[in-house]
């Protein structure tokens, strides 16, 4: 049995099967196609698919659409994958058209770099316009325009799996409708199943939503279920 000596970093290894060569194991292994990864020189298809998100605020008159184009990489392979590739974003609204044709060329540009792109919509997400905000349909507080871009982003990544969606377990639903029935007896209102939170609500600071509630004793979220108790 000879013994050979490895002076070189080790890149990969096979399992040689019986009778084959050195150079014959080298072949198989460089004929299976390379798996192809998001990068900055990934060519732009003829074709993309995507999705338009419709984003209307009380900012302004004319709704905000936005569109996310994604790219289909090692197709009918086990390694298929979709990835984000461009953004656009269009309004008949003209007054914020420098920032949101700057702002769609930079997501763009780190959607086609490549690896971990989630953290842009927590990044502008957390944007907090100096002249504040304002409440959309059910108590759910949006900072800024540039959060509702992040929304929308966020809402495209748990579409096409990038994000796994947190939700509640059917025992937290449970305990959290409990919570609420407990609290509108308490003042003095028939339970219902609106969608709206109760009113006098407070603003929860994880989900910014007006859901937050006290209830023995401790803040909770009837959105979320976050609380300062745990």
């Amino acid at each position: 049995m000879s013994v050979v000596k490895i002076d070189k970093k080790i890149t990969g290894y096979a399992i040689q099967k019986n009778g084959a060569t050195e150079t014959e194991v080298r072949q198989e292994e460089s004929a299976k196609p390379a798996i192809e990864h998001m990068h900055e020189n990934v060519s732009r298809p003829e074709m993309l698919v995507g999705a338009t998100y419709k984003v209307k605020t009380p900012l302004s008159d004319h709704a905000l659409y936005i569109t996310i184009n994604d790219i289909i990489l090692n197709p009918n392979t086990d390694h298929e994958v979709r990835r984000p590739f461009e953004i656009f974003i269009n309004s008949k609204n003209m007054d914020h058209f420098q920032w949101v044709v700057a702002l769609t060329r930079v997501i763009s540009a780190v959607f086609r770099k490549g690896g971990d792109v989630t953290f842009l919509a927590e990044e502008l997400k957390a944007v907090f316009d100096p002249k504040g905000g304002y409440f959309k349909s059910g108590g759910r507080f949006m900072p800024s325009l540039v959060a509702e871009i992040g929304e929308a982003i966020e809402s495209h990544l748990k579409t096409i799996g990038l994000i796994q969606e947190e939700e509640l377990t059917d025992a937290q639903k449970q305990i959290l409708a409990e919570k609420r029935s407990e609290y509108e007896q308490s003042q003095g209102k028939k339970p219902t199943d609106s969608e709206d939170f109760p009113e006098g609500a407070q603003l929860c600071m994880k989900c910014y939503t007006k859901a937050m509630i006290l209830m023995d004793g401790c803040m909770t979220c009837l959105s979320c279920g976050n609380s300062k108790c745990g």
